[in-house]
């Protein structure tokens, strides 16, 4: 059984956008943007709070409005946030929404491994695919339009339930490629033998985007390493490894890692996500390990919330809370994002794949506050993580596929304070959601308080007097 389609959204490839800020671009300005045949053309610096009488407001504008699917929307943003769509570079779509049925009594990571590997032998291609189908569209709802998925290959059960997933999740991202784009990414078995290799060859073949995996986990981890190499090599394809998910600071995989990046010539194309080790290192052996990582070409990911949940639970206080050194990563030059995880499964109960709450969390554990600070943690979750997923069509700027989520709210500070839902994506063509109506005070003399405050309250410029 496949999840069926529905009629079409109208494509709107031609639009003008008035007001815009642009934060990644330059703040300190309006612009004025054009999207021609679904491609950026044109962004340009205008006046302050233009006015234009052919412009209708965002908040009255409506796509299905326009009946002429050819004709040039002008539509005024009136000053709110335009960012690139959001790419999420390290998500479980297969096992979200499983925690119904698959529990995690001691909160460990151990126990959910377990666990869900017990009960994947059970879950049919159809129930695999919805949850990926629900997970993605929640995630387009906050404003993803790409997403990176690592996917359970339980060889452990059977061929037949390790191909399952993978079935599943190439169904899924044929029926998604019009809306929100899936990289594939299967978690290789650790500690393999050969018969297990045959199958891993028979799943890459059948379409996949990479070779994901956890080699921190195996008995044979450089065994295991120099095996997804080979494989990444014989069949063309990029790395994404779970690396070092522990609080063990003796675990350091990722050295062989990146050691085998380099003599594969793989530098730009292997990905290394949690880290978690390094958290608890001291400087002294951290900060080598991150200088080696960097000169090899990885490229990096951290799960902020789901490390921040499972790590730590073996430890009496002082409990280590597992987040990695995104700091330390970033001023090292290397490329390191923010990611969801998991959504609502055993290895994490939480999460609605909303990138802006991932990227708040990663500020809080990272302590990451600063105006400047603010600015890096937005890349984290756009450009950064594009180059993780290797896009090359990306961004706003002329040429360019226009993809892009607007949020109303005027600048990063109000961004992360305030997590606005309301939210307005376009991909491909087509405005995918739509924020619903501003919420009201019911009370006349609460909403003047609250318009008379809010002149004066601003994320963009201080009080008068204060």
């Amino acid at each position: 059984m496949m999840i069926g389609m529905v009629a079409a959204l109208a494509t709107l490839e031609n639009l003008e956008l008035l007001n815009v800020r642009l934060p990644m671009e330059d703040e300190a300005c309006l612009f004025q943007v054009s999207v021609r045949n679904g491609k950026w053309t044109r962004i340009q610096i205008q006046e302050a709070n233009a006015v234009q009488p052919d412009f209708t407001s965002l908040e009255h504008w409506s796509p299905g409005a326009t009946t002429d699917t050819s004709a040039i929307c002008q539509i005024d943003l009136e000053g709110k946030l335009l960012l690139p769509g959001f790419v999420d570079s390290h998500m479980h779509l297969d096992k979200s929404f499983s925690l119904t049925t698959v529990g995690n009594v001691t909160g460990t990571l151990e126990e959910a491994v377990r666990n869900y590997s017990l009960a994947s032998r059970g879950f049919s291609k159809f129930e695999i695919q919805s949850r990926m189908m629900r997970s993605s569209l929640q995630a387009l709802s906050f404003g993803t339009t790409h997403i990176r998925t690592h996917l359970d290959f339980n060889m452990r059960a059977s061929r037949e339930v390790a191909l399952r997933t993978i079935e599943a999740a190439l169904e899924a991202r044929q029926l998604l490629a019009p809306y929100v784009k899936l990289q594939l990414f299967p978690m290789l078995p650790y500690n393999m033998n050969s018969a297990d290799v045959e199958v891993v060859e028979e799943a890459l073949r059948m379409g996949v985007d990479g070779i994901g995996g956890a080699p921190h986990l195996s008995q044979t981890p450089k065994e295991d390493i120099d095996r997804i190499f080979g494989l990444a090599e014989k069949y063309n394809l990029p790395i994404d490894l779970h690396s070092d998910e522990t609080d063990n600071p003796l675990m350091r995989t990722v050295e062989h890692i990146a050691l085998r990046t380099q003599e594969y010539g793989y530098a730009g194309r292997v990905t290394v996500d949690h880290l978690c080790a390094l958290a608890s290192m001291t400087d002294e052996d951290a900060l080598p390990l991150i200088e080696r990582m960097a000169e090899s070409g990885l490229k990096a990911v951290s799960l902020p919330a789901v490390n921040l949940y499972l790590q730590g639970r073996h430890d009496s206080f002082p409990v280590r809370r597992g987040v990695t050194r995104l700091k330390q990563i970033w001023d090292a030059g290397m490329k390191i994002a923010v990611a969801s995880d998991n959504i609502h499964d055993p290895f994490h109960p939480f999460g609605r794949g909303d990138l802006v709450q991932i990227a708040l969390i990663g500020s809080y554990a990272a302590h990451m506050g600063s105006s400047a600070d603010l600015r890096t943690l937005l890349r984290m979750i756009t450009d950064v993580p594009a180059a993780v997923l290797d896009l090359e069509d990306y961004g706003v700027r002329p040429g360019v596929s226009a993809s892009f989520v607007i949020l109303d709210c005027e600048s990063p500070e109000e961004l992360f304070t305030l997590l606005p839902d309301r939210r307005w994506v376009y991909n491909q063509g087509k405005w995918l959601r739509m924020a619903a109506s501003k919420a009201s005070w019911q009370d006349t003399a609460l909403s003047n308080y609250w318009e008379q405050a809010s002149e004066m309250v601003s994320f963009r410029k201080p009080l008068e007097g204060g």
